[in-house]
């Protein structure tokens, strides 16, 4: 039980937080949320069903002026040329915004408001901040070879909105090019992909 009178430590590298709830995500949970199913599938096969990523909460106050907070952690890996990655979301309260601030490792973060379907992507990097506005799903991506931490602040009554990505995911995806991150829109990605196969 986390005592809100008290200094609250946190271990950035490992992504925990005295007393927080952990939640964990592993291969086999991220069902539909890479691009490419015939990679995902052959991942599975191949490296089992290993931890994508973990997310340590703190929820200490539901007030309108009261804040959540978190330390998520992406193990590095990839599938197929896709970088692992988190399940992505709205906030069930879209006016709300988030911070993020990166840790450990190199991330990106994809972007894309619900209204404007505006879509963009930030480096999410040790000691930077990134600025999530209301109304924007939002993914963390890990693109280094080391585990990718980061400190997520965001409003008590925020909430999270998964199902409103299932069916149409997000319009980019970051994949691997010749050693280095490369955003792509999806659609283009997919065409590619079936051209080769």
């Amino acid at each position: 039980m986390i005592d809100l009178s008290q200094f609250i430590p946190f271990d950035k590298v490992n992504a925990a937080i005295l007393g927080a709830a952990v939640v964990e995500r592993t291969l086999s949970q991220l069902r539909g949320v890479f691009a490419d199913s015939d990679a995902y599938e052959r991942a599975l096969l191949e490296q089992g069903d290993p931890l994508v990523y973990s997310v340590a909460s703190v929820e200490l106050a539901t007030g309108d002026g009261d804040l959540h907070y978190g330390i998520g952690r992406i193990m590095p890996g990839r599938v197929g040329q896709e970088y692992f990655l988190t399940r992505g979301h709205f906030h069930q309260w879209r006016p709300a915004a988030e911070i993020y601030i990166g840790l450990t490792g190199a991330g990106r973060m994809l972007l894309e408001h619900e209204q404007t379907h505006h879509a963009y992507s930030v480096d999410l990097l040790p000691d930077g901040v990134v600025y999530v506005p209301g109304y924007t799903a939002h993914r963390t991506i890990n693109v280094g070879d080391t585990p990718l931490t980061y400190l997520g602040i965001y409003p008590a009554r925020a909430g999270h909105d998964y199902g409103a990505l299932v069916d149409r995911n997000f319009a980019q995806v970051v994949i691997n090019v010749d050693g280095k991150p490369c955003v792509v829109q999806r659609k283009q990605f997919l065409a590619d992909l079936a051209v080769i196969r």
